[in-house]
């Protein structure tokens, strides 16, 4: 049992739940829009969101700490390493224009974490990290593929660009809802300017156009309505019980766990 907790706590802690996220939300796309691409970008993009996600929590731990780490910190260090030199290799085989929009939304997770401007990272100005966020994730999860398979992106795709936008946004508020108690209030988050209860609020709000944006689409795939109703369900049940005093994985493993979940009811309703 002890082994198996700590498998458990590495796969959280090194990221690989929260980048198979990502790809859960490619995935999507690609099978809404019935797009191909190469197994090259599904392991660029599975490895760049690892990668990125250990670099914005750990660089300044390892900076500060660097010859106290502890043996778990280092173990995701080396894994994290591992993984940065296999992106590396595969972006060798990637188009020129996949590795150009890839480079920017990658700047945007560089300085999300290292200052750049009177010493501050996107992170420390103020009510804007979770659009980062959202921004990045939804470019590699929207746009990439569309850019990768040489598809037009067409008004269709930017509404789901802008509802890609407001579900990470809505993904993200349990987390800072959380971090509360920790985060510096120079930081200024949601919570810390609005209050948890109309942080939870907008939340809610933000989900509903995700579902009203799908009227307007020229084309839809009634698997995708459906699988996006019940992840906006679940979704707003999991915010409006978020607490600043949560469960150890409650956002990390349960809300992170959302966007494979909405892809398996995807898959589920398409195959009926």
């Amino acid at each position: 049992m002890k082994v198996l907790r700590g498998v458990f706590a590495f796969y959280i802690n090194s990221s690989i739940h929260v980048a198979l996220a990502v790809v859960s939300l490619l995935a999507i796309t690609v099978l809404e829009y019935n797009l191909t691409i190469s197994k090259e970008i599904w392991a660029f993009v599975f490895l760049g969101a690892l990668t990125g996600y250990n670099f914005v929590k750990y660089a300044k731990v390892a900076g500060l700490h660097h010859r106290s780490l502890t043996q778990s910190l280092k173990t995701i260090q080396v894994f994290s390493a591992i993984c940065f030199v296999l992106l590396g290799i595969i972006a060798f085989r990637l188009a020129i224009d996949v590795l150009i929009i890839t480079t920017a939304f990658g700047l945007a997770t560089f300085f999300y974490a290292v200052p750049f401007v009177r010493s501050k990272n996107l992170r420390n100005f103020s009510g804007i990290k979770i659009f980062v966020v959202a921004f990045v994730w939804s470019g590699v999860t929207v746009v990439l593929p569309f850019v990768a398979s040489e598809v037009a992106i067409t008004g269709d795709v930017l509404l789901t660009f802008f509802q890609r936008i407001f579900i990470v946004v809505a993904l993200i508020l349990p987390f800072e809802i959380r971090d509360v108690p920790y985060d510096a209030l120079k930081l200024r988050t949601l919570p810390q300017q609005m209050g948890v209860r109309n942080t939870k609020l907008m939340g809610l709000g933000v989900l509903l156009p995700c579902l009203v944006f799908e009227f307007f689409k020229d084309d839809f795939v009634v698997a995708y309505i459906i699988s996006l109703i019940v992840f906006c369900i679940v979704l707003g049940w999991l915010l409006v019980i978020s607490k600043p005093e949560q469960n150890r994985y409650f956002s990390s493993f349960w809300v992170e766990s959302l966007p494979i979940v909405w892809l398996l009811v995807f898959m589920l309703f398409e195959m009926l």
